[in-house]
């Protein structure tokens, strides 16, 4: 098993991606060290994601095994909801790189859905790439593009998935930055969109974007010059069709009203 400081350096230099993905990793560093200065440093290894601060906060007043298996539980759970709602021969839209959105896809497949997903390369890290030989490796008809080709993509698409790394109290999704974007554009083409997350990824704390290092960027230095590379933005709730979680599919509204109600102890 990997060790503590591994762990917590493979969560900030996004080896571990997925907020899923990054919720379980924190959990296995809790096994490791539970002390009060470890479980602050799992957290600020990405704290732009409630879904780790949830699952370290229910760890703590259940157990590890419970947290991970609750973890795996509502996932699964997921996953079989959004299946469903895959018609044979649509052709879906995503961008950036969600663990929930692929196992989706990958399910469709094996109920022998015809399916062809377009999905983005995702700069400046390319996480696209992580999806597309994921879908590709279960023979997945799949077409890599640049982010700015995305408009003539989604025009020809029945559906847009997306993953969520938080979601607020007003309803808006925080996600890869470029989603509000394309969630503009799919909502002009009245292609639905539809948020593939589990609800730990709510949070009533408002999210401060992440502004990763510009040499991810461009390896450039000038007086006049100012690189910005933010992590995420916020999805306007207006271009959102509906929420995909263990919960079922339901609205924003429907969404935010179900979540406290079943997890109050989130804050």
């Amino acid at each position: 098993m990997p060790s503590f400081n591994k762990i917590l350096n493979d969560i900030k230099t996004l080896k571990i991606q997925g907020a899923t993905n990054v919720a379980k990793a924190g959990i296995r560093a809790l096994k490791l060290q539970s002390d009060a200065t470890s479980i602050r440093r799992i957290i600020e290894a990405r704290p732009t994601e409630p879904c780790l601060q949830n699952a370290v906060k229910y760890a703590r007043f259940t157990n590890l095994d419970m947290a991970h298996y609750f973890l795996n539980n509502i996932q699964n759970k997921v996953v079989s909801t959004g299946e469903k709602i895959i018609k044979d021969n649509s052709k879906i839209f995503t961008h950036c790189h969600s663990t929930t959105v692929t196992r989706i896809l990958v399910k469709a497949n094996e109920n022998n859905k015809k399916i062809e997903v377009f999905n983005t390369e995702t700069r400046p890290l390319y996480q696209g790439r992580k999806t597309t030989r994921e879908l590709i490796g279960k023979n997945i008809k799949t077409t890599h593009l640049v982010d700015s080709a995305a408009h003539e993509f989604i025009k020809k698409s029945n559906i847009f998935l997306l993953g969520a790394d938080m979601i607020t109290e007003e309803g808006e999704v925080a996600n890869k930055i470029g989603s509000n974007m394309f969630a503009e554009i799919a909502c002009r083409h009245k292609v639905p969109l539809y948020i593939c997350t589990n609800s730990w990824k709510f949070s009533k704390k408002d999210l401060k974007i992440e502004q990763r290092d510009s040499k991810e960027i461009w390896d450039q230095k000038s007086n006049y010059l100012t690189i910005e590379n933010p992590a995420f933005e916020k999805i306007n709730p207006k271009y959102i069709k509906g929420i995909i979680s263990e919960l079922g599919v339901l609205s924003i509204r429907k969404f935010l009203k179900t979540v406290k109600k079943t997890y109050p102890w989130i804050k």
